[in-house]
């Protein structure tokens, strides 16, 4: 028996190590991606160093065919390569955008130019790279009720107002849309629908470059997107480090390697220090072992907990006034300064009211105040995680019972309620070491360094 229980528990361990590593199969040789390999060709771009690959962690991506050493260039992508509103401009969209009134912006133009661009199929010039955009998104623009019901409270007004931004910037452009029907082969009712500007949208906030572009006399508002093909196949990884910009000189879109990439490895880039709920809603997805990933803690929660306060409005009003009252987060070390500041401030009398601007300032206040504050942390910490075990609750019951694209959506705010529930319970922990270990005051052990920071926030 001995024996034979040492080979089923030697075998399960292989098993997991083969699951931990990462598995890609390459993509180039699928028609689409050659077609697309070609266009950019056509256009000034060859890449020997990347290739498209399916990866087993995070999908689709680009696959180091050697090894990318710190300080070299990972891709430089040829202007002409670009989609941007000097191509849009510059089509048969031009005209119209134009001379319509009042002026539209340069997102809207992108947007339609990509649906026009779409109902024409393989007659666009843009064919081969529109086909190999994804069909659908997982940003709260796409999320049902179902699915924006399971979102935390902080982030789901969020979530709300940016599926109501794009019905708004539907309904608001419908002449515009009329206006186009000459260069449809359909209906426009039938072609600028909200499901296809809704992708559009997705497409451009999610998958574009930042790139500042001259003010037009065609168009209003800032023009800072380019969309970028085969480039837009890289994905971000928190701890990587790139250096990204449009060259002058080359007239090429570059990214550069700070932390290199070994041979047949992912090759990722940084969007930016977001933490999962920003990249929730502006990219549609979570990423694992986000090191910038913290808990927001939402002011309906916070004047619940303190609903028995008399003094409650007038706490709550002088916060919104020195700008306290959003940012109050958790993460795994710990509550942040700017939350256990609001709160010292709410452990305070109003008779003490010519303190609360010092305490703002990171005054200490009593040293029962002070554990007031922390006892009130955990008190948040525990309400956020019942939420958050309810919601996982709900989650797994829908899972259940809906179809493939609502799966997909609510795997992704199943993922941000999962990084939640740990962050809380790793807070929770922290702070009962640090109780042991130290005084309470020790634990607001992250206030800023320099007090000026923050006397900007303070009126």
């Amino acid at each position: 028996m001995m024996p034979g229980h040492r080979s089923g528990r030697a075998a399960r361990k292989r098993r997991k190590k083969q699951e931990s590593i990462t598995q890609s199969v390459s993509l180039s040789h699928q028609p689409q991606y050659v077609r697309l390999k070609k266009f950019l060709h056509q256009r000034g771009f060859t890449s020997t160093l990347l290739q498209p690959a399916l990866f087993t962690d995070t999908g689709r991506g680009l696959q180091a065919l050697k090894t990318i050493k710190s300080g070299e260039l990972i891709i430089s992508l040829p202007e002409s390569c670009l989609l941007t509103t000097s191509t849009v401009l510059n089509s048969y969209l031009g005209p119209y955008i134009k001379s319509w009134r009042p002026r539209i912006s340069p997102l809207l133009a992108l947007c339609v130019f990509l649906v026009c661009e779409r109902h024409r199929g393989e007659a666009s010039d843009w064919f081969p790279y529109i086909d190999v955009l994804p069909k659908t998104y997982t940003c709260p623009a796409y999320f049902s009720d179902d699915v924006m019901a399971v979102l935390p409270t902080s982030v789901q007004r969020k979530a709300l107002d940016q599926r109501e931004e794009v019905r708004g910037l539907h309904s608001s452009n419908v002449s515009l849309f009329r206006s186009l029907q000459p260069i449809l082969s359909q209906p426009v009712e039938e072609v600028l629908t909200y499901e296809a500007l809704r992708w559009a949208w997705c497409s451009v906030n999610t998958r574009s470059v930042f790139m500042s572009h001259p003010s037009s006399d065609f168009l209003f508002g800032q023009d800072v997107y380019a969309l970028a093909p085969f480039l837009d196949l890289l994905n971000h990884r928190p701890d990587v480090q790139v250096k990204a910009s449009f060259n002058e000189v080359s007239r090429c879109y570059e990214i550069r390697s700070v932390s290199g990439t070994l041979r047949y490895e992912q090759a990722f880039i940084n969007y930016d220090s977001h933490d999962s709920q920003r990249l929730m809603m502006e990219y549609g997805f979570v990423a694992s072992c986000n090191p910038n990933s913290v808990v927001y803690v939402d002011t309906d929660l916070l004047c619940d907990v303190f609903k028995a306060d008399r003094s409650l409005d007038q706490k709550m009003k002088f916060l919104r006034e020195n700008n306290f009252i959003n940012n109050l987060t958790v993460s795994s070390e710990g509550p942040s300064w700017r939350l256990l500041t609001a709160l010292r401030l709410m452990a305070l009398p109003q008779t003490l009211y010519p303190q609360w601007k010092a305490v703002l300032l990171g005054q200490r206040v009593c040293e029962e105040r002070e554990e007031r504050s922390v006892r009130t942390v955990k008190t948040l910490c525990e309400r956020i995680l019942r939420d958050t075990h309810t919601a996982l609750e709900k989650i797994s019951l829908l899972l259940q019972c809906v179809c493939p694209s609502l799966t997909e959506q609510l795997h992704v705010v199943e993922a941000l309620r999962q990084e939640e529930r740990c962050i809380l319970g790793n807070c929770l922990k922290a702070m009962e070491c640090s109780a042991e270990q130290q005084p309470p005051d020790e634990l607001l052990s992250r206030q800023p360094d320099d007090a000026d920071d923050d006397e900007d926030a303070v009126s």
